[in-house]
Parts: C-alpha cells; structure tokens; sequence
C-alpha cells in the first residue's frame, strides 16, 4: 500500500453526494449523584441557606394558607385561639368577593392603583438604567463611588423620614413656602394638593429608591465585554451609536427581568408612603389597594374582606406577570423562566 493510500484511508471518510449523513453520537449521559452523597458534599452550603429557608418559609408560605379566610365569614373570636375561630367560621363561598365586586371605593382604589403604577413605570423605572449609564461613563472611580454612595444612601432611610424631609421642604410651613413669602409670592403647599399627588410621590420614590436599581444596572454594565466598545470605536462609531448597538443591548436581559418584576408587583405601591400622607390630601387622590384593605378591613375586623382584596391583588400580580414573561419569550428574551 502506498503512503498516499495509507494516509487516505487513515483521514476522515468523505460522504458522496446524495448519501446518508452519518448518525452522530448521543451526547453522554450525566453521571446522576446521590442525594445522599449531596448532602453529604454540600452540607456546608445548605446550612447557609437553611435561616434564609426558614425565614421565607414562614413569614411568606405559611401565611398563604390564611387566604382561605377570604372565602368565609371569619370571626377571630369564635373558639379559644385562632385555629378554633378558623374552623368555626362560616364558609360563604365567594360572597367577599361579590361584596367586593360590588363596593366603589374598591374600584376607586383600584383605578388610583393603576394610575400611580403607569405613572412611576414610565417616568421612575428609565431614571436607573440612565443615572448607571452616566455613572459607569465617568473616569474617576473615586468620583463614581461618591456619588453612588449618595445616591444610594437614601434607600435605608425609611418612609416616615423621607415624607417628614419632603414636609421640611415642600410643605406650608417649609423652605419653599417661606421663600415664596419673602418674596411676595403666595406660598404653595405642594404636599396638600391632591392634583399633583401623584407627582410627589414619584419624585419621593425616585429620591428613595433611585439608587438601588442603579447598582443592579451597574453589575449589568461591568458584565459587557469592553472589546465591543474599542471595535466599535475603531469602526468609527460614536458614542451614542456604541450606546444604542452596545450598551442597551448588553442591558436589554436585565430590563426585562425587572420590568416583568415590577408589572407583578405594580398593585402595591407602597403602603406606608400612602398612610402617612392620605390625611394631607384627601382619600381621592391617596387611597390605593394596600390602604384600601387596612381601612375597610384591619380597622373594622372585617379580614375576610380584605383577604378577597388581597387575594384579588395576587391574582391580578401573577397574570401581568405571565403575560409579561410570555411577551419577553416573543421577542428573544429568557425572562424569570424558561421552559427550555
């Protein structure tokens, strides 16, 4: 045999034309450990989830199981202790709910619910990805840490102090009205007019809350290869072109997650941001979903009326989250889970 016969039949073989391809190999199989063997491998990091475990078991499903109340007649004086009243109490199918249904000032919650959301979504939820854009622009790391760390500072405040510093400022006895005073003006008391509620109350949660989703937006910026940018430099693009074609397409997986994130929980705005100011400007223009069910169901005793509504409230969650995430599927995105 020649050496160009031997190396010929040594090298791949090449299919004629109009041949079957041949059949590939199964991909090999995963070994599968035993969960023993797991436990016994990994039981220095279940032990570090396990308070977080326990914590979520019992503060958020364990409480699911009291839903059910919203389908009875729930007295919590009935019997001894609560397990006796839950037992006791008279079941009336969806009667809360119709009663529910059937109330306006649910309806009214609802729409000033809605609103708000729409309101913050379209002018709160872009201030973050821009204020991380900026920020990851700068040069100086120094200067970036600085003002993350002011932007930021606000978030552990809580709401009582930051509708007292909004009162200090804005209100009638505050820096505004006082200097609208000297200088002839007549004072403008912006935290008791129901008209632009719903402006003060973003502006407060984009005070508040800016900067927390500024570091998520940062983490997701530090996560794009820098080669893009030095590639698409050399090519002669400008920055807004590196930012339309780079940057929002590197961030674009994170947006969607929250976005959808948010829609779910776009029936709570907030509780005690509402509370504290409901009294200044009236029920018309504060009351929402959450001091909705505190009014007409905690202060009353009547929980299996605000059990419906907080029920309803879940429900309403989980369906703009589903239909979020299948838009997400639609257009390319992974979104909070995948079948695949």
């Amino acid at each position: 045999m020649s050496t160009r016969e031997a190396t010929a039949g040594a090298g791949p073989q090449r299919t004629r034309p109009g041949a079957p391809a041949p059949a590939s190999r199964p991909p090999a199989r995963r070994r599968r450990v035993p969960l023993r063997t797991r436990l016994r491998r990994d039981w220095q990091l279940l032990a570090m989830v396990a308070p977080g475990f326990v914590i979520l078991l019992v503060f958020s499903y364990v409480p699911i199981l009291g839903n059910v109340i919203a389908f009875q007649d729930y007295n919590p004086y009935l019997g001894a202790n609560p397990l006796e009243a839950f037992l006791q109490s008279e079941w009336i199918g969806f009667g809360q709910f119709q009663l529910l249904f059937e109330d306006p000032a649910f309806w009214h919650a609802f729409r000033n619910t809605l609103a708000i959301t729409a309101f913050q979504l379209v002018f709160f939820f872009p201030l973050p990805i821009l204020l991380a854009i900026v920020l990851h622009s700068l040069l100086s790391s120094r200067l970036r840490g600085f003002i993350q760390t002011v932007v930021y500072l606000p978030h552990f405040f809580s709401w009582v102090l930051v509708v007292s510093f909004f009162v200090a400022m804005l209100g009638g006895a505050g820096l505004l009205a006082q200097t609208m005073r000297e200088a002839g003006m007549e004072p403008w008391n912006v935290m008791t007019n129901p008209d632009t509620f719903i402006i003060l109350v973003t502006v407060e949660a984009i005070w508040k809350d800016v900067g927390w989703g500024t570091i998520v937006f940062l983490a997701a910026l530090s996560t794009i290869d820098q080669n893009l940018y030095e590639a698409a430099a050399a090519d002669g693009a400008g920055r807004w072109r590196r930012l339309w074609h780079i940057t929002l397409p590197g961030l674009r997986p994170v947006i969607v997650l929250l976005l959808i994130l948010r829609l779910g929980d776009a029936l709570s705005v907030g509780f005690e941001q509402f509370l504290l100011q409901r009294d200044a400007v009236g029920r018309q223009a504060a009351e929402v979903l959450d001091t909705f069910v505190y009014h007409f169901s905690i202060a009353t005793g009547n929980y299996g009326y605000g059990a419906a509504a907080g029920l309803f409230k879940a429900a309403i969650g989980l369906i703009l989250i589903l239909a979020a995430n299948k838009v997400a599927h639609l257009l390319g995105e992974r979104g909070i889970y995948s079948r695949s």
